[in-house]
């Protein structure tokens, strides 16, 4: 694990894992409200041929809407990244930890939701095996 975020290998297809993540973000009460397909914009944007690469942006509405009560300028932080992506033959998957996001924001309220966020966060990632 790196220590801002949950990462794990996985023999599993690429496709297969997005479909997989989301429908586990989904049973944790979280959207995906953005995709960001880095492979199709690194051939549109500079011509290059790059791995499979996807960013996912999660978002617990309730959570978000807390956080944004508790820190109005919150939103420079949000929503949640999930990124899979393919190495040596096995697909990765990797979720941000907002607990760690969060430190750099000193404010306590914060701190309790993201660690909230977390704990449904894991929860959906460990659910993708």
């Amino acid at each position: 694990m790196i220590n801002y975020g949950f990462t794990k290998a996985l023999n599993i297809p690429y496709r297969k894992v997005i479909e997989l993540v989301r429908a586990s973000l989904k049973k944790e009460g979280f959207e995906v409200l953005t995709e960001i397909d880095i492979q199709e914009k690194m051939k549109e944007k500079l011509g290059l041929d790059v791995k499979k690469y996807i960013i996912l942006g999660a978002c617990s509405p309730a959570n978000a809407y807390q956080a944004i009560l508790t820190e109005e300028n919150i939103g420079l932080l949000l929503p949640c990244n999930v990124i899979v992506y393919e190495k040596g033959g096995k697909t990765v998957l990797s979720l941000i930890r907002p607990t760690v996001a969060m430190q750099m924001v000193d404010n306590a309220e914060l701190q309790e939701v993201s660690e909230e966020v977390e704990e449904k966060l894991k929860k959906a990632f460990d659910a993708v095996n």
